[in-house]
Parts: structure tokens; sequence; C-alpha cells
């Protein structure tokens, strides 16, 4: 079984790009995370380029990983001038990390437009810095930058920049797709080249530009690369990096390779959704092996097949990633795919009843709503169905004020709603920023004293839709909201022609929901 080690750059190339900007704090907390999952080496930044950037490297020194190497990144030293008198060699080397990484240039139409220096002076900043690093008792992994378009048009002095660093002691040599433009032949002939010479570690860093960057790894492994350079869920500059949520499982389930620590990869959906958490993006619904959609299965005939051999539709189980198998309802959904979703909530519905619940599904739906995405809403369908349904309070009324008090000052939104809980009236008002907001915080304020748990819910999202456009200002909304307890997301939904009232029904489906979930038990005291 062929070893391959991961190399993680997020904290680095991840945070190039657009929308993503990590605090030391984050930078910290990632690594740790990372460390946990059984990463081999984890990138921590440039620690010439930043405070930051350095800062990150003091604290790592006082919390130290427990697996991974951490790694400093740099240039190789600047032309007219020595490694051991250049700013940057310096700053790695007081970074304190055992492992650094050096980008030099293999292209030479960068040494020659970029650099501006002769072809040879580029050969002797590689030799030097390597040679630098190395005596002072540094690992080093030389990046070779656009190593494959630099194979394209010059493959004789591509392959002398490579072979230079290993000459001058390099651990390991890394090809980077730079550009990430390079399809999957050509690349796969220049990694052979470059196995051709290099005797130690050859390594495989490439961005998505063409849409090939997961493609380009497994085809490098497959050529003998056994280090592989990536992002947590491919983030990074302009199309970002190679997704390493994708590469890991293709490696480990698909091609039979060592990789991280054993039992890690059940873990990587629960990494993949804490870096999107930290780095506040939204987690892309198809992200292949750890996305919500990755098993999620809604046509009839499709469901069918899963309730008899689940290899029927899906390429493997997606606990194997951390993940799970979902069952979408919708009005194209037939008996099959409701009775399935149903039994996870009562093991003992029938077909008939199951036709109930998908009369009511088909018949909500032709009124706007839709669970695709609110698949709490839909629990709480089935329960009503079956005649199981609670409700922990009762609405008496509310009331929505949105006001703008004159000037540039942005309007004030109040809500007061009153409720009757386990037989109390309550009446509480809530300040947001928006009418949805001061809702939210109105209804939390009446119910929190009854039920603590819900403390810990938060509203993660927040969707609008119009069900007929043609109606204009009276058209129907349909309002999705996701919810988190810090543990799981779920979505619920509500239909009306007024949006208020729409977005009450989501937000009173999602507290209900999660008083549902064992986790949020009432509390038996009763408030003062």
């Amino acid at each position: 079984m062929t070893r391959i080690a991961i190399y993680d750059t997020t904290l680095r190339d991840g945070a190039q790009a657009e929308g993503v900007t990590f605090s030391l704090t984050d930078k910290v907390a990632i690594a740790h995370r990372l460390d946990e999952f059984g990463l081999d080496y984890i990138e921590g930044g440039y620690p010439l380029s930043n405070p930051k950037d350095a800062g990150f490297f003091d604290e790592i020194r006082r919390r130290p990983l427990r697996h991974a190497r951490v790694v400093a990144f740099g240039n190789t030293r600047r032309a007219k001038t020595t490694a051991a008198h250049d700013p940057g060699l310096r700053a790695l080397l007081d970074a304190g990390t055992d492992t650094v990484a050096i980008v030099g240039k293999s292209w030479d139409l960068h040494v020659t437009d970029v650099l501006r220096v002769p072809l040879e002076e580029n050969l002797a900043m590689i030799r030097d810095t390597v040679a630098h690093l190395k005596a002072q008792g540094r690992r080093v992994c030389f990046d070779a930058e656009h190593f494959f378009d630099g194979f394209a048009r010059n493959r004789d002095y591509a392959l002398a920049c490579i072979r230079a660093a290993e000459d001058a002691g390099a651990d390991a040599i890394v090809l980077c797709d730079t550009n990430g433009g390079t399809l999957t032949a050509p690349l796969r002939e220049a990694v052979r080249a470059a196995r051709a010479i290099v005797a130690g570690e050859l390594g495989i860093h490439v961005h998505d530009d063409a849409g090939l960057a997961v493609a380009n790894t497994l085809a490098a492994v497959e050529e003998g690369a056994t280090q592989v350079q990536g992002t947590i869920n491919g983030i990074g500059e302009r199309c970002g990096n190679v997704d390493l949520c994708a590469v890991i499982p293709n490696l480990a389930l698909k091609m039979g390779c060592d990789v991280l620590v054993p039992g890690a990869v059940q873990h990587l959906t629960h990494v993949s959704r804490y870096v999107y958490q930290v780095a506040n993006l939204n987690p892309p619904l198809k992200q292949p092996y750890v996305g919500l959609s990755a098993f999620a299965h809604k046509g009839g005939l499709h469901v069918d097949g899963m309730q008899k051999n689940v290899l029927t539709y899906e390429h493997l189980d997606p606990r194997a990633v951390g993940n799970e198998r979902r069952i979408l309802i919708s009005e194209l959904s037939g008996t099959s795919a409701v009775m399935a979703k149903a039994r996870r909530l009562d093991a003992r519905i029938d077909r008939a009843t199951s036709r109930r619940i998908l009369d009511a599904v088909q018949n909500l739906e032709s009124q706007g709503y839709e669970f695709e995405a609110a698949d709490a809403s839909f629990q709480l369908l089935v329960r009503k169905v079956l005649g199981t349904h609670k409700t922990f309070f009762d609405l008496q009324g509310f009331r929505v004020i949105v006001e703008r008090r004159g000037g540039d000052r942005a309007p004030i939104s109040e809500a007061t709603v009153k409720l009757t809980v386990r037989g109390q009236s309550r009446l509480t008002v809530g300040e947001g920023d928006g009418p949805v907001h001061a809702l939210d915080i109105a209804l939390r304020a009446a119910l929190e004293d009854f039920y603590p748990g819900l403390k810990e819910v938060k509203l993660v999202d927040y969707k609008v839709r119009i069900v007929n456009p043609k109606a204009a200002t009276a058209a129907r909304t349909c309002v999705v909201i996701e919810s988190t307890d810090g543990d799981d997301v779920w979505g619920t939904v509500g239909v009306s022609d007024n949006i208020i009232e729409a977005s009450w029904q989501a937000l009173v489906d999602s507290i209900e929901y999660a008083l549902l979930r064992g986790e949020r038990a009432p509390s038996e005291a009763t408030p003062a």
C-alpha cells in the first residue's frame, strides 16, 4: 500500500481566497483541528509577509501540534545577495519550524520577465537557498512554481530547476500547476519526466482553474507523486486549490493508498464543515463526498432502488466519510420515497399512511411550500398526519413594527409576542436588525425560561422566494430558515401572502423541532 503524505495549505493558500480572512485565533484553531484529523503537514504562512503569520508560529510554539509537521513558507533568496543575508530566509529560520517550504521559479518566462535575472542566476538562487536551509538543519520542500507551464515551454530548463533543488539537498520536490490550466495528459507526461530524475519525495500542487485539480492530482499520484498539497474544501485564489476533501477519500477509498491516521477519513465531513464555519462561508450543497446533497435522493425511481440495494445509486457508503444519506421529499416523490423518509421517524408507517403523508406534501407544495431544504418541517408534518405532534406553546398574537425616525439612521424593527406556555401567559418584546430578527428575539425571550436549551439554537440562513411572481406585491412568499444547535443543522419552511407570517411559520417550526430533539428537553423548573 503506497503511503501518500497530505500537505495542507489552507492557512496560506486558502487564506488568499476571495472573501476569506482568518484571524490569528482562527489560524491556530484550524491548525489544531487539522492536526487532530491526522494531516502530515500544515503550512502556517509566510512569516515575513505580515505580523499575523509571524504571530502564528509564536503561538504554535507555545501550543505545539501532536502529529503534523508545521511548515513555514517563503521564497528563494533575492538576486544579488546571499542566502545568509536574505531577510526572507532569516524570517523562515526564526519561525522555528523543522520544515520549510521554498517556492522558486521553474518557468523561464517568469525568470526573464518577472525576476528579470539570467536563467543561470535563478538556478543559483535555488541551489543557494536550499543548501543554506539544509545547513541550518531544516527539512526543505521545494515548490517548483509554474512547473507545468515551464515544462511545456522549455522542458530542459524546468527539469534543471528541480534538479538544482534536489542536488542542493531538498527533501521533497513539489510540482506546481500554479495557473491551474494544465490538462491531464500533458501533466502526466511532465510528472513522469520529473519522477525519472527525482530520487526523493515528489509532490503535486495544483489549482482548479480548468476544473481538473482533483483529476490532475490523482493522475500525478498514479505517475509516482507521494506528497499531495491542497486545501480543505479547495478554498484558494481565483478558482481555488485542489480540494483535499475530494482527494483524500479518492486516495484512501478508491485507490487503496495509505493516508492520514487510521479512521481519520470518517471525520472528513466534520472537518470540512468546521473550516467553512470558521471561514464564514456557506458550504456548497453539491460538494463531492462532504456536501449536504452528496448522498441525497429525490426521484422516486432512485429511492425505490435504494430501498432494495444501496449500491444502485451511491458510489460508496456515506458513513465512510462521516456524511449521511438523505431522502428528499417533494411533489415529485413517490410513495416509496415518503415511506423511506417517514419510517426513520416511525418504523410502523405503512403504505396507506405514506400515501396520506404524500397527499399532504403535494397539497402544501401546490401552495408554494418546499420540503427539500426543510427536512425539519417535513418531520413535523409527518407527526401531524400521524396525530403525534406536540405543541410547546400557543400563540395569542404578535405584532411587528418597522419605524424610521428620520435622518440617515437605519430603520428600527420591534416585535411583540404574546404566548401561552405551560399554562402561563407571556408577553415579550424584541428589537432586531429587521422584522424577522426582532420576532426571533421576542419569541426566544418568551420561551427560554421554560426551555433553556433554546439558548444554543441559532438561525444561520434565511431565504425568501416568490411563489407566484405575476401577482406582484400580492404574491405568496416562501420562507426557508436554517437553524443550528452547534451539532446539527435543520431547515424549516413557511408560506403566506404576508412575508412576516411566512417567517413566523418557519420560526415556529424551527423552535418546535429543536424542542422535540432529545437534547432539548424542557426545564422542570417553573420560571419566576
